[in-house]
């Protein structure tokens, strides 16, 4: 079996690949690691059978859509799984076989309702319902600690000892256990009536996730993160720097118009000299009667410039072919002591 571990912060995915047909597994893939993936396949000359998430995950934004749909590769979960886009579900025995790879789904329903380990046959890949001296935790939407008890202790722990654990998530650095060492050095499994576990999952003081709402929403309905519009508004919306915008406004102010998208109050308070104010929001209503011109050289403009490079792609797709972003934002601009305008 080709066997790769792919660490991003405390994430863990992995590639599992058949030597023989070349068929692969992709488990748990992180957003950020996409291209990774599609080089280690290459890599390996691997095609994906199929794109697996062990669970709904809360803290990072899952590859497996996106994945899925370029690798032309099946996206698998649970059955109890809300996500549309999942075009294979699995039922508690399952079998996915890809060449000579097999992997059981066995449903541990806790820290997740859709939560599953994928047993094979010296391995098991616990998702986030075993973690290396943890578990998953409970108090995050359909988590249940008396189901997590019962995925453990009545499930998961009863396979065998030397059975070796690949989580989800380790933040120490830490590539696999064994179900015996978990059994035995575990602290969370040291409470082993179900009571005490119950009492100490649901008194553990955990922070949420720092993304938990966006993840949720990206993971289980299959939208878009923030970062990936930005991202694809970027890919498809030239940019002009901070340097030459101030060049082009202080030499011709009709060589290029400046178009201020944030709100009224941030544009009175100080704005690039000579700046049109439509605020973002506005823009696809306002843009007919403020830019009658469609050839016209615009540079929209905001704080930061995260709002303005979407506003420019807005702007494109509108017909305004010439729409630019500038590089930075207000922010930048004062902070490289530019002339601003109140």
């Amino acid at each position: 079996m080709i066997f790769e571990q792919i660490a991003s912060g405390g994430c863990q995915s992995y590639l599992l690949g058949c030597e023989e047909t070349r068929g692969a597994v992709l488990i748990d893939p992180e957003f950020s690691q996409i291209d990774r993936y599609r080089g280690l396949l290459g890599q390996h000359g691997l095609r994906a059978r199929y794109v697996v998430d062990t669970h709904t995950h809360a803290d990072h934004f899952s590859a497996s859509r996106e994945l899925g749909r370029t690798l032309e590769a099946p996206v698998v979960m649970h059955r109890a799984s809300a996500a549309p886009f999942a075009d294979m579900r699995l039922d508690d025995g399952d079998l996915l076989i890809a060449g000579a790879l097999k992997l059981k789904a066995l449903h541990t329903p806790g820290h997740t309702r859709d939560s599953m380990c994928l047993v094979m046959d010296d391995r098991v890949f616990t998702g986030d319902t075993l973690l290396i001296g943890g578990t998953g935790r409970t108090d995050l939407p359909t988590g249940d600690p008396h189901a997590l008890y019962e995925s453990l202790f009545e499930r998961l722990l009863k396979l065998e000892p030397s059975l070796l654990v690949f989580p989800a998530h380790d933040y120490k650095g830490r590539s696999h256990s064994t179900i015996g060492a978990e059994v035995a050095d575990n602290p969370r499994l040291q409470k082993k009536e179900r009571a005490e576990f119950v009492q100490m999952m649901k008194s553990l003081d955990l922070s949420a996730p720092t993304h938990l709402t966006e993840a949720l929403r990206t993971n289980m309905s299959g939208g878009k993160t923030v970062d990936q519009l930005l991202a694809e508004a970027a890919a498809r919306t030239p940019f002009m720097s901070m340097a030459e915008l101030r060049t082009r406004i202080g030499g011709n102010s009709g060589d290029v118009v400046v178009v201020d998208v944030r709100e009224k109050d941030a544009f009175e308070a100080g704005r690039i000299p000579g700046a049109r104010h439509i605020p973002r929001g506005q823009l696809e209503l306002r843009v007919d009667g403020e830019l009658p011109d469609p050839t016209a050289r615009i540079v929209t403009c905001c704080e930061f410039g995260k709002i303005s490079t979407l506003a420019a792609a807005t702007l494109r797709q509108l017909g305004y072919t010439r729409a630019a972003a500038l590089d930075g934002g207000l922010k930048a601009w004062r902070a490289a002591g530019y002339e601003v305008e109140r």
